[in-house]
């Protein structure tokens, strides 16, 4: 059987649009910086992974951050869950789609979590985050209402994803849980566990060093969680 798609669906980094929630510490320069890196290391992952197409659904235009071989798609118009669904939509067979913020994922990780979606008696695979959302989705065949009344960027989404995967009748595994990044916190946790990797020295050369424990500012307004990968 062959391999499944593998899709990154990703917005171009940009200072004010990647990672905002990143400032502060970080300005918008450094986190669009902090962005890039993750994105180039998330495809770095999928060019090495075996598949059958590698897709970038993006919203922007592409960098020199792209490496050959990855087809390019526009994101869909509309909420995360419309471009996902799109996203899905261009390809015609099995695809297994992740964000732009894992810059721990391995080719290793992907091949094995390509090779779930495809074993006996599986129509979806769904990774979750700590934070209640989730870093990757796979889905054997088309199903163009998976995401409807999904929220995204949500402390429930991987929950209410997983139960509309179900009202849908779709049989599922679940991946192992990767964390993701939207916090200055996150990423040096994320970084400790990628070390040598395009975000962690990204991250080193920032030397951010005296947040890694920081608290939240008194008044600010909490955080939620949730995949948000076109968001940046």
């Amino acid at each position: 059987m062959s391999d499944p798609a593998l899709i990154v669906i990703a917005k171009q980094p940009l200072p004010g649009r990647s990672k905002t929630r990143l400032t502060p510490p970080c300005t918008p320069a450094q986190a669009a910086g902090l962005a890039e890196a993750a994105l180039a290391d998330t495809l770095a992952a999928v060019a090495r992974a075996p598949a059958s197409r590698r897709v970038l659904a993006l919203d922007g235009v592409p960098g020199e951050w792209l490496p050959p071989g990855f087809e390019v798609v526009k994101q869909g118009e509309g909420g995360l869950g419309v471009r996902l669904a799109a996203a899905f939509g261009s390809i015609c067979g099995p695809a297994l789609l992740v964000g732009m913020d894992t810059p721990q994922l391995t080719p290793d990780l992907l091949a094995a979590s390509a090779r779930t979606l495809m074993g006996d008696g599986v129509d979806a695979v769904l990774g979750p985050a700590p934070d209640g959302g989730y870093w990757a989705i796979g889905l054997r065949g088309s199903h163009p209402r998976a995401f409807d009344r999904v929220p995204m960027s949500a402390a429930n989404t991987c929950e209410v994803q997983l139960r509309r995967l179900r009202a849908l009748g779709l049989r599922h595994r679940m991946l192992p849980a990767l964390r993701d990044f939207d916090t200055i916190e996150d990423a040096h946790v994320v970084a400790s566990s990628c070390r040598g990797s395009r975000f962690a020295e990204a991250l080193d050369a920032l030397d951010l060093g005296r947040w890694k424990q920081a608290s939240p500012r008194k008044g600010a307004r909490p955080l939620t969680g949730g995949a948000a990968w076109a968001g940046g």
